[in-house]
């Protein structure tokens, strides 16, 4: 079998240094959409250094190395072409600077069997280099087609439902993406050429090369932190491909609890990724990826609407 389930799990992968300058942290924004209208001042808070916020979201990053890294740990012999993002969760342990060194380790912490693959989840830890201090920990699962069938369960504890909304949204947001958005977000340091090689692509069972799904996460991440959407804990699920040119739609409703749930769909595709939402005390989220935060405040800004997105009134009688 491709994955030898009692050599891969638990296997450490070898700890990486990085560093970024606010270049890296604009790349990167500029990758999930930040910059469309160029002299917005909501925009300019994440492509200009003068005055520069870091997306939560950037804290993916230091970690996405790791995936390609498990690859190479012995018992795992899969095609490359198979793997594909299939969930995210983020727990931020300190509020992330504009400059820092960092070390990442990174454990593969569960295999589960789905049938038609294995979903692999590895758990990255980043670290100040100078003092050791965790600044995040994420929590990536890969989803590898084809290597189901082995009849292992998940070990990890199942999420609670969340609550049933009990009314149609209450705002919709729109996030345009163009043809040439895979090819910007790449330069971020998720170099899978089923991102940007037709020929791999295809190879991988797609039409053409596919937008990242962390790309969206991040792009979902800046239109609700921008807009205050209400405090929740979320995880973001990846349900379907969407294609570098079509636009994503983030719809909220309520819960019966009275917490807002986030939805988002890509506007071409049938497929919705639902992110599965409900208050907690000791969380604050930016709806795509749950943000455990240990005493650091990050409740989202009460900026001006960015422009990277468009905001329209919820189409009468929709319901996620």
């Amino acid at each position: 079998m491709p994955i030898d389930i009692e050599a891969v799990l638990g296997a450490t992968l070898p700890q990486r240094q990085s560093s970024w300058t606010p270049s890296e942290v604009i790349l990167y924004h500029l990758g999930v959409g930040a910059g469309s209208t160029p002299t917005d001042p909501a925009e300019l808070e994440y492509t200009y250094e003068a005055h520069l916020k870091v997306l939560p979201s950037y804290r993916v990053i230091p970690a996405v190395p790791m995936l390609p890294d498990m690859l190479k740990v012995p018992g795992i012999d899969v095609d490359f072409a198979q793997l594909l993002y299939g969930e995210q969760e983020l727990e931020i342990h300190q509020a992330l600077p504009v400059h820092a060194e960092v070390c990442t380790s990174a454990t593969i912490c569960d295999i589960a069997d789905k049938g038609g693959g294995a979903l692999v989840v590895l758990e990255a830890v980043t670290t100040e280099a100078a003092t050791a201090q965790p600044l995040v920990t994420n929590r990536f699962s890969a989803f590898v087609r084809g290597e189901g069938g082995f009849g292992r369960a998940s070990s990890r504890t199942p999420g609670t439902a969340p609550p049933a909304p009990t009314g149609p949204s209450d705002a919709e947001i729109t996030c345009s993406t163009v043809p040439s958005q895979a090819l910007l977000y790449r330069l971020s340091g998720d170099m899978n050429p089923i991102h940007a090689d037709p020929v791999f692509a295809r190879r991988g069972g797609f039409e053409r090369p596919i937008l990242h799904g962390l790309c969206s996460y991040g792009m979902v991440c800046k239109a609700v932190w921008t807009r205050s959407w209400a405090a929740m804990s979320a995880r973001w699920p990846a349900t379907g491909p969407v294609s570098p040119g079509c636009s994503i739609r983030v719809k909220r409703s309520r819960c019966g609890c009275g917490a807002p749930r986030v939805r988002s769909s890509s506007m071409r595709s049938a497929r919705s990724a639902g992110l599965r939402c409900c208050p907690t005390r000791s969380s604050t989220s930016v709806n795509s990826g749950r943000l455990s935060v240990g005493g650091v405040s990050s409740a989202a800004p009460n900026a001006p609407r960015s422009s990277a997105c468009s905001e329209t009134p919820p189409r009468r009688g929709w319901r996620p």
